[in-house]
């Protein structure tokens, strides 16, 4: 087993994998034997032959990747979900690593730091409609103006860019959907910056946390939440094919809280 990576305080790791390149049988049957028995019996229960990889590639990224950072084999993480469902990290020995994990179409985004709450998400703005009468009914309402006045070409990305961020900093907080999504709301001050506002009744600070935006692909929209940390944080992404390959990619920050 190689050395672990050196993931310092300061640093977020963000692991791209795009499920329908990999289709290799021998990979997918390397994958099973990393699985735990649960794992296994989930799989074959998918109806659909891209939902039974998406979620093999899934487990198999996050167990591989795991161990980039920690001396535990692939095998042999133990996960555990808290009171809202959230996966985390159950080996005793491992401490202070902390991951958060989002699929959309065709991409897995699986996101790595330590001693900080962490939450990632994805989606495929290309394949999913946008859903302005949700946002009508449950985002803030300083959203839904902002949505409103958006020209009306542009409210499908809009309500992406929202979306994203919204599901990013529920993750992070581990409550998932328990946290109203219109008892906080994000403001962009200019075309490259983000704000949250959040209601006192959430028992948070909105300096608390930081967020990042990306478009990976002209069709993927990415949003990161993470606590802050004394340093800066510095974001790393990479593509991988677990168990095959990895590399690090460049990409540009569309959206950036100060």
């Amino acid at each position: 087993m190689q050395s672990p990576i050196d993931l310092t305080s300061d640093e977020i790791h963000l692991w791209l994998a795009s499920y329908d390149e990999i289709a290799d049988e021998r990979l997918h049957a390397a994958y099973r034997e990393l699985l735990a028995p649960a794992e296994r019996e989930q799989e074959p229960r998918f109806y659909f032959e891209r939902d039974r990889r998406r979620y093999l590639v899934t487990r198999a990224l996050v167990r591989t990747v795991l161990s980039k950072y920690a001396a535990v084999d692939p095998k042999e993480w133990v996960f555990s979900t808290n009171a809202y469902g959230r996966p985390e990290i159950a080996n005793p020995e491992v401490r202070d690593l902390t991951f958060n994990l989002s699929h959309t179409h065709h991409l897995i985004v699986l996101g790595v730091t330590k001693r900080r709450a962490l939450g990632v998400d994805v989606e495929n703005i290309r394949d999913r409609e946008a859903a302005i009468a949700v946002a009508d009914h449950y985002f803030a309402p300083p959203e839904v103006a902002a949505l409103h006045a958006t020209p009306e070409e542009q409210q499908h990305y809009r309500f992406f860019e929202y979306w994203t961020f919204k599901e990013s900093y529920i993750k992070a907080r581990g409550m998932g959907l328990s946290l109203p999504l219109d008892k906080f709301s994000f403001h962009y001050r200019d075309d490259e910056a983000v704000e949250i506002a959040i209601a006192p009744e959430l028992a948070d600070q909105p300096e608390r946390w930081q967020f990042w935006q990306f478009r990976p692909e002209p069709h993927y929209l990415v949003a990161v939440c993470a606590e802050r940390s004394a340093a800066a944080p510095r974001l790393t992404v990479r593509k991988s094919v677990p168990m095959q390959s990895d590399h690090e990619c460049a990409l540009q920050c569309l959206r950036a809280s100060a």
